[in-house]
């Protein structure tokens, strides 16, 4: 019998955590600039070490997101692609012997349009992991969790530094595949500095929680990964990841090989048993 994609999600991160790593799971816009591009682009981020990849589908209006983001978006919005387009890219890719899982990042509204028991089934044969809608808060996610738990999905909620200790724990117990633990207030974006109190608040999650405990937003330095990589169990890279793509868009080649060495050397910054 095959894993459900939430099976895969964990099972590759708690990998990771076994060789003495952090996952590390990047983040790029999906369709920025095109989708040839994206699967050229997520064979390369497999190559360099990536444990999970988080594709985003470009929404009109990302709440959650910063500028370069924001920026990715608006570059994939031009192509007018789809959820159909997605989903036809990864079984695309799966055929062709594509192993990292995948989970999805977008808005709910695009989702809910598509028909989320569609998107269920479709996602899960297609090879897609799983998914993560930032905008869905726990109260409303009730059709979405039962959705992706029938179909074996991962269902990937989001906790953020002022989130109490008993709905930190409510959130994981709802999430499948990994707790998305946001390391700052506000929206995505690359900061030099994280909070000081980041580490603990880490640590308190991974205490509470029955699946690992991924953190993003803001990160953007391989010291920030050695730093972190000790207290979460995966690592979220996006909009470093996504100003790459943004200052080598014309030229591919050049893309493709930056993007890789950036993704390898935020690997090695995960292996915090080997130093």
């Amino acid at each position: 019998m095959a894993k459900s994609g939430a099976k895969r999600v964990e099972e590759a991160i708690k990998e990771a955590n076994a060789r003495g790593e952090a996952a590390l799971v990047p983040f790029i816009e999906g369709a920025d600039p095109d989708l040839e591009t994206t699967a050229e682009l997520l064979w390369t981020l497999a190559e360099a070490g990536a444990d999970v990849i988080e594709l985003g589908f470009p929404f009109s209006d990302p709440l959650a997101d910063g500028p370069t983001i924001q920026e990715a978006a608006q570059r994939a919005l031009k192509n007018r692609p789809t959820l159909e387009d997605f989903l036809s890219l990864m079984a695309r890719m799966r055929k062709e012997g594509f192993k990292t899982p995948v989970v999805i990042m977008g808005y709910f509204n695009p989702f809910y349009r598509f028909g989320l028991e569609r998107f269920a089934e479709e996602a899960s044969k297609a090879g897609v992991d799983g998914a993560i809608i930032p905008d869905l808060p726990l109260e409303e996610a009730k059709p979405w969790l039962r959705l992706a738990k029938k179909k074996g999905l991962a269902a990937i909620m989001l906790a953020a530094p002022t989130t109490p200790p008993e709905r930190i724990e409510a959130i994981a117990k709802a999430s499948t595949g990994f707790l998305y633990y946001v390391s700052v207030t506000g929206i995505t974006g690359a900061r030099d500095r994280l909070p000081e109190d980041l580490a603990l608040k880490l640590d308190l999650a991974r205490e509470v929680s029955p699946v690992p405990v991924a953190v993003g937003f803001g990160i953007s330095k391989p010291e920030q990964v050695r730093f972190l990589a000790p207290h979460a169990d995966a690592i979220v890279v996006g909009s470093a990841l996504v100003k790459i793509v943004a200052k080598y868009v014309s030229d591919r080649a050049r893309l493709v090989r930056e993007l890789g060495k950036f993704v390898k050397d935020f690997k090695e910054a995960t292996k915090w048993a080997q130093r």
